[in-house]
């Protein structure tokens, strides 16, 4: 039943990656109406975050916010078949504009590691191929429930040589040998994460459970923390990569302060393209135990 599953969605990806680039976001931006119509989960959940996020925002202005975050999240959803299914060279050809190119070269002058961080924003898997064209490139993914489609997104993501690694014990301790030896790693800053491994920052305003990964990785590397995102254009006319510097205290041993750092980072760069960003996500579902649940009213934190 996996290798059935694990067929049609791959069979699915190479359909939808014969696509172009404006074909694959009208598809996007049609389900993102779809979404917003039919009062899916995706667009309750948008209008929690976003009311969390942008309380200051009129009622017009908040369901306008909604239906463009949606009609995003269905491009971003149908541009992934592209970004894994065409050559990476017309990939990397979509992006017509990079902006903070100069802290690359001021991270890596000194043979530091450089730690990049991407947030749920835009068009991460390009900003992935960018940069695993540029350098040699480890990135931490978490492995789909289904086996064989595990081979098949790492052969595509790593087909410029990005090598994937899990996110255990043995995985990040490859992530730190590589940023010791200079060389550069990747991770989406911005889930809630599992077990130990965590602290209470707050992020638009609300303390959330967020990842002390990146702090411990920066610690025990030395290398040096970037945030960075691919921001879509209009009319399908490309994308433009963003590079921006991390706040202060971002490396931290004080998991509060690393953290409220790291959250603050992400924040930053989400305020410049909110409408980009993955508000469908229940980014607000761990919160310190009694506090209200965003999500289920009337029941608290655990």
């Amino acid at each position: 039943m996996a290798l059935s599953k694990a067929t049609f969605l791959i069979t699915a990806l190479r359909l939808a990656g014969k696509l172009p680039l404006r074909g694959a976001q009208l598809i996007g931006r049609f389900l993102g109406m779809i979404s917003w119509m039919f009062k899916t989960q995706s667009r309750k959940t948008t209008d929690i975050n976003l009311k969390i996020c942008f309380p200051e925002l009129t009622e017009e202005q908040h369901h306008r916010m909604i239906r463009s975050s949606l009609r995003h999240t269905g491009q971003t959803i149908m541009e992934i078949p592209l970004m894994w299914e065409w050559p990476v060279e017309r990939c990397l050809e979509l992006i017509r504009e990079i902006e903070g190119e100069e802290l690359l070269a001021e991270a890596k002058k000194d043979g530091r590691g450089l730690l990049l961080l991407a947030p749920h924003l835009g068009n991460w898997e390009l900003t992935g191929l960018y940069f695993s064209s540029r350098y040699r490139m480890a990135a931490l993914y978490s492995p789909p429930h289904i086996r064989e489609f595990e081979d098949y997104m790492i052969r595509v993501r790593g087909r410029m040589g990005s090598e994937l690694v899990r996110g255990d014990r043995r995985g990040l301790a490859r992530l730190i040998t590589l940023l010791r030896e200079g060389e550069v790693a990747g991770i989406l800053p911005d889930q809630s994460p599992r077990g130990k491994g965590n602290a209470y920052a707050p992020f638009f305003g609300m303390d959330v459970r967020t990842m002390t990964l990146v702090s411990k990785l920066l610690q025990k590397s030395g290398a040096k923390p970037l945030m960075t995102y691919s921001e879509r254009l209009k009319d399908g006319q490309g994308f433009r990569l963003v590079i921006r510097e991390c706040e202060p205290g971002i490396d931290d041993p004080d998991p509060i302060i690393a953290t409220a750092a790291l959250n603050k980072s992400i924040e930053k760069v989400v305020r410049e393209v909110p409408e980009q960003y993955q508000w469908e996500y229940k980014r607000f579902r761990h919160r310190p135990t009694g506090m209200p649940h965003p999500y289920k009213p009337g029941r608290v934190c655990k």
